[in-house]
C-alpha cells in the first residue's frame, strides 16, 4: 500500500483557509492514510475525527499516530472501510461533519469526488459545511461537479491541488 501523505506545505495552506471553522468542528479524514490531516485538525481543535480507509496497514498507522499523541478515545474514531461505503454507514449512523477531507490514490481522484458527493447527498454534511478534496492539479473536478454544488477556494502546488466544495447557496 503505497501512501502519498499530503505534502506539509499544501497542509499548512489549506489549514489556514479552514482557519476558525476548524475550532470544535466534527471532522471526517476520508482515505486517511497515516492520520495526518485529521490529526492536523484535532491539532488545531477540531471536536472529533473519524478516519476511513480501507488499507488494514493504514488503519495500524492511524492507531499508532493517535494513540502517541495521547487523544481522548471520544476524540477519535477509526473505520476500516472502503470511503463510499463507510460515507453510507455514517448516514445511516445520523453522523454529521462540518468539514470533510478527502485525499484518494491520485488514480482514483474520481472516486474520492463521487464519497464527497455521496456525502452531501446522504446528508451527512452540516449546514456551511466544507469538503475538502485533494486531487492531481490537472484533475477536471469543476466539470464532474453536480450544479447544488460549488467550489469555492482552489489551492493549487506542485503537482496536487485541494478543492474547497460547499452546497451552492450557503
Amino acid at each position: 500500500m503505497p501512501l502519498r501523505p499530503t505534502p506539509d506545505a499544501m497542509r499548512e495552506r489549506a489549514f489556514a483557509v479552514l482557519a476558525d471553522r476548524v475550532s470544535d468542528a466534527r471532522f471526517l479524514d476520508l482515505y486517511a492514510g497515516t492520520g495526518a490531516v485529521g490529526l492536523e485538525a484535532l491539532s488545531r481543535g477540531a471536536r472529533s475525527a473519524v478516519f476511513v480507509d480501507h488499507h488494514r496497514a493504514a488503519a495500524r498507522l492511524v492507531r499508532a499516530n493517535s494513540a502517541s499523541l495521547d487523544l481522548e478515545e471520544t476524540r477519535v474514531r477509526l473505520i476500516v472501510r472502503p470511503a463510499l461505503r463507510a460515507v453510507h454507514e455514517l448516514a445511516k449512523d445520523g453522523s454529521s461533519f462540518d468539514i470533510v477531507w478527502a485525499d484518494p490514490p491520485f488514480e482514483s481522484w474520481r472516486e474520492g469526488l463521487e464519497a464527497l458527493i455521496a456525502a452531501f447527498t446522504a446528508g451527512l454534511l452540516a449546514q456551511e459545511a466544507l469538503a475538502c478534496l485533494e486531487c492531481p492539479a490537472k484533475a477536471e473536478v469543476e466539470d464532474l461537479l453536480p450544479s447544488d454544488l460549488e467550489i469555492v477556494r482552489d489551492l493549487a502546488g506542485g503537482a496536487s491541488r485541494v478543492v474547497m466544495v460547499r452546497s451552492a447557496g450557503a
